[in-house]
Parts: C-alpha cells; sequence; structure tokens
C-alpha cells in the first residue's frame, strides 16, 4: 500500500500544473451606451403603459356598445309590446285601432337618367339618388312625401323593418367621412365621424340602426352621414318598371313589401 501511495504521489508530481492567466480588469460601459439603454428603458414603460391604457379603454368602450345594444333591443321590445297591448285593447272593446303611421322611408332608384324633366332630376339630386339602385332613407314629413310623389315613376319605396334597417347598415353601410367612403368596419369609425355631430348619443352600429329605425333626434345628422347604399340589380329582376307597383310594375309605394325588394338586392 505504501509503494503504491508512493508511485502515485510520484506521478502526480510529473503531471503538468494548470496556468493561472491574471484577470483583466472590466471594461466600464461607455457613457453614449448607458443612456440609449436608459433611454430605451424609458420608451419601453412608456409603451407599455400606453398600451395597458389603449386596452382598459377599449374593454371600457365594448361594455358601453354592449349596454347600448341591449337598452336599443328592450325599447323595441317594449313598444312592439306596447302596440300589440292596444291592438288587442281596441279588439276587445270593439273598436278599431289606427295602425301608428311609418316615420322613415327607403327609397331606391329603379330608372336610369333617359328622359328625366328637369324638376325630377332636381328632386332625385337633392335626395341624392344620382345613380340607378342607388338607396336612401328618408323621414316622412309633408314636404318628402310630395317630393316622393313627384318622382315616383322614377323610385321605388316603402317602410323597412328593424331587420331591414339592420341587413343595410351592416352589409351595405358606408359613411362619407371628409369626402371618402368609408367601410364600417368597426364601432370606432362611428364614434369618429358622429359623437360631436350628435353630443355623444351615436358612438356605434346599434345607435345608427335606433336612430334610422325610430326616426329619433339625430336623424337628419345620420343619414346623410351615410353614403348613398350601392345595391345589386334585384335577383330575379324587375317586373315592368313603367307602371305602378299596384298594377304589378315596379316603381311606387310598397309599404311594407319593400322589405322583400330590399332583400333581393343585398
Amino acid at each position: 500500500i505504501l509503494k503504491l501511495q508512493f508511485l502515485y504521489l510520484i506521478v502526480c508530481a510529473q503531471l503538468p500544473r494548470p496556468i493561472h492567466l491574471p484577470t483583466m480588469a472590466r471594461v466600464p460601459v461607455p457613457e453614449s451606451q448607458k443612456k440609449a439603454q436608459a433611454a430605451a428603458a424609458k420608451t419601453g414603460a412608456a409603451a407599455s403603459k400606453k398600451a395597458a391604457a389603449k386596452a382598459e379603454d377599449f374593454t371600457a368602450k365594448r361594455r358601453l356598445y354592449m349596454k347600448k345594444a341591449v337598452a336599443h333591443a328592450k325599447a323595441h321590445k317594449a313598444e312592439a309590446k306596447r302596440v300589440k297591448a292596444m291592438r288587442a285593447t281596441a279588439l276587445k272593446e270593439g273598436n278599431f285601432f289606427a295602425e301608428p303611421g311609418a316615420k322613415v322611408a327607403f327609397v331606391v332608384r329603379i330608372r336610369g337618367i333617359n328622359d328625366v324633366a328637369p324638376k325630377p332630376r332636381k328632386i332625385l339630386q337633392l335626395l341624392r339618388l344620382r345613380q340607378i339602385h342607388n338607396g336612401v332613407f328618408v323621414a316622412l314629413n309633408k314636404a318628402t312625401i310630395n317630393m316622393l310623389r313627384r318622382v315616383e315613376a322614377f323610385i321605388a319605396w316603402g317602410f323597412p323593418s328593424e331587420k331591414t334597417v339592420r341587413s343595410l347598415v351592416y352589409k351595405r353601410g358606408y359613411l362619407n367621412i371628409k369626402g371618402n367612403r368609408i367601410p364600417l368596419s368597426e364601432n370606432e369609425v362611428v364614434q369618429e365621424a358622429l359623437e360631436k355631430k350628435t353630443k355623444g348619443q351615436v358612438i356605434c352600429m346599434e345607435d345608427l340602426v335606433h336612430e334610422l329605425f325610430t326616426c329619433g333626434p339625430n336623424f337628419s345628422q345620420v343619414a346623410h352621414a351615410f353614403w348613398p347604399f350601392q345595391l345589386t340589380t334585384p335577383h330575379g329582376g324587375l317586373k315592368y318598371k313603367n307602371s305602378h307597383f299596384v298594377e304589378g310594375g315596379d316603381y311606387g309605394n310598397r309599404e311594407t313589401l319593400i322589405n322583400q325588394f330590399i332583400e333581393r338586392m343585398l
């Protein structure tokens, strides 16, 4: 055992010893790099704070949009329920019930520019119906009804339902923002275009539907903010646009049957 230990010591003595290199002093960070790192950290912190605030603002706006949509749906349902109750009461008491008159009409131009007299042409321009198959929402009063009668041979119009108004807004809705045709891709577009004009009452898509369907206090601002609806040729074609609708033709007042006509043009 002693011999083995002695041989082990001899072998260890003959092995090369590790070389210890002198450690170099750490190079200090340049002042320019320190400033750049500090600026980057400050910018990153500001960006993170801004992103968090933006996300929080988006969540708050989304909740507000949902709240307004639910409120509009409840209001429409309550109004329909009230009219139904009044109709049932009149029937029970043996009286006649006068249905509430329509407040809004949707007007579609179905004839072109040929053989248009000066006055009807001017009325069509005032209604913003400059092209065939263009459509607009019009508030019904004595003046607008007389205008529609003067150009009745060039248009098809009627009283749209809530479903039809929503389909037009969501499928064919474009806003006129500073002369540009901007699609309704998100609620922020509506808020940017109409929040100031309507004093914060119209900020989302459902507000547009509500104002157009009920002829609300901001109907004029909302209707004129829309680019004229560009519809397609009716699926299945037109019957005879030189005759009135009640005579089997196409032009004139269709009342509630305008909904089926618009559905064919979406």
